[in-house]
């Protein structure tokens, strides 16, 4: 909170705050709460360097992006109308195209569109009537689209809620990828993912890009993708049978406080975790907990494909565990992750 009222007070005293009325520029100073169809706040010039990641909030109509952990905007939208409802979850930044056109609605203008999937969402400029009436898109005011395309890296993180959208929270390096232990304190093995292959590591199909990192408890794997492409896999086993929910995490600016528990001849990583949907055992929304940052030291991982991910995460990097299972096209009620590497150029 310190944080954000300093970049807010930096960003007014320098002048650089900015909202825009649907029709014309509005110059008073705007805040979150007041912002009306069309209008938005920008101050990242407080906060120049850093990852980003962008919150977008069905239930308020609204998207609030950070830089390396600050407040740095913030947007009205307009989400997918009744039959086209925009899926929630944790997405990254696939392509962008400033001029793209869609190919499935009558060539309809999508100025600065960012993909999110694959098989057609993505955020761009549209009409802003004060709720959901995209097919899909997260619809957006031109001059925010704008600032906001020419920040943006592919990779960045993007999540989707239906709830009011939670400010992040700042951690010091939780123990990822850290070998647990048995109850007799013996190392817990990770399986190969076959007899001839303990874990697949492919960076060159990708080179450039923060990795995104999903774990699914479900299917008892781990995969590494950069730009929506699959460059790692291997198998885990867990330690212990309490559900984990869903649990993201964006790799921030500077280093922790404390040296790497994987890695003791480095710095450890400076984490944010983020508020995304959780959904319970009869598939309703479950409110989402703040995680024990121990917890996640209960899955084991090959040693030394940890290395390689842990040596690859750079800031911007994400981490999504789940207890769901992760497919090419997983929608459920509380999480959609999207890796399907072919194109619907919608």
């Amino acid at each position: 909170m310190k944080n954000l009222m300093l970049a807010a007070t930096l960003a007014l005293a320098a002048g650089q705050a900015h909202s825009q009325a649907v029709k014309a520029p509005v110059q008073t100073v705007k805040t979150a709460e007041t912002l009306k169809p069309g209008e938005w706040i920008w101050y990242a010039n407080a906060v120049p360097e850093g990852p980003m990641l962008l919150m977008v909030s069905i239930a308020q109509q609204k998207a609030y992006l950070y830089r390396n952990g600050i407040r740095v905007g913030v947007t009205t939208v307009s989400t997918g109308k009744k039959g086209h409802e925009t899926p929630t979850g944790v997405f990254t930044i696939l392509q962008k195209n400033k001029d793209h056109k869609s190919n499935l609605y009558n060539s309809a203008p999508m100025p600065y569109m960012q993909r999110l999937t694959w098989d057609g969402i993505a955020l761009h400029t549209g009409k802003l009537p004060g709720y959901p009436a995209s097919h899909g898109c997260v619809r957006m005011p031109d001059d925010f689209a704008k600032r906001l395309f020419a920040e943006t890296d592919l990779g960045m993180t993007v999540v989707v809620t239906d709830d009011v959208a939670d400010t992040p929270s700042n951690m010091v390096d939780p123990r990822i990828l850290v070998q647990p232990m048995d109850a007799k304190g013996q190392p817990i093995k990770a399986p190969s993912l076959s007899a001839d292959e303990e874990y697949r590591w492919q960076p060159e199909k990708s080179p450039f890009g923060p990795l995104t990192v999903l774990i699914s408890i479900s299917d008892q794997s781990i995969t590494v993708l950069r730009n929506g492409v699959e460059i790692g896999r291997a198998r885990i086993s867990v330690a212990g049978d309490e559900p984990f929910g869903n649990q993201a995490y964006v790799v921030l600016e500077g280093a922790g406080t404390a040296p790497s528990l994987l890695l003791p001849d480095r710095p450890g990583l400076k984490w944010m975790n983020v508020s995304v949907p959780n959904v319970d055992p009869s598939g309703t929304a479950a409110k989402q907990s703040l995680m024990d940052k121990d917890a996640i030291s209960r899955i084991a991982v090959p040693v030394e494909f940890s290395r390689l991910v842990y040596e690859a995460l750079k800031p911007g990097s994400s981490l999504l565990l789940t207890d769901q299972s992760i497919t090419k096209a997983n929608s459920g009620q509380g999480m959609t992750v999207l890796t399907d590497s072919s194109v619907d150029d919608r």
